[in-house]
C-alpha cells in the first residue's frame, strides 16, 4: 500500500515522497531520497534498532522506510506506512 514519508537530510533540506513499493520506481517526489535509495539497495538493514534484518528491495516497502529512517531524519509518515519497534531512549 503506497504511503508518504516527510522528513530532512543531514544538511537541512526538507523531503516528501511517497513510496509505491514497485520495482522501477520505490519512492517518487526526491531526486535524492531516489539515489539513497539506490546506494542501498541488496544491503542489509535492520527494521528497528531491535531487528529483524532484511535485504533492501525495492519491492519492500519496510526496508524502503527503514532506509529512509537510517540515512534521514524521518519526521511523518502517512496512512498505510509500517509501524516499527520503539526503543526506550531512542530519539
Amino acid at each position: 500500500m503506497p504511503f508518504t514519508v516527510t522528513g530532512t537530510f543531514d544538511d537541512g533540506a526538507a523531503y516528501q515522497v511517497r513510496v509505491t513499493g514497485q520495482a522501477d520506481r520505490p519512492v517518487i517526489g526526491s531526486s535524492r531520497a531516489a539515489a539513497l535509495f539506490g546506494l542501498t539497495r541488496g544491503r542489509p538493514i535492520p527494521l528497528s534498532p531491535t531487528g529483524p534484518v532484511r535485504e533492501v528491495s525495492p519491492t519492500d516497502e519496510e526496508t524502503v522506510l527503514a532506509v529512509l529512517q537510517a540515512y534521514t531524519r524521518v519526521l511523518e509518515t502517512g496512512p498505510g506506512a509500517p509501524r516499527r519497534a520503539v526503543v526506550p531512549g531512542e530519539h
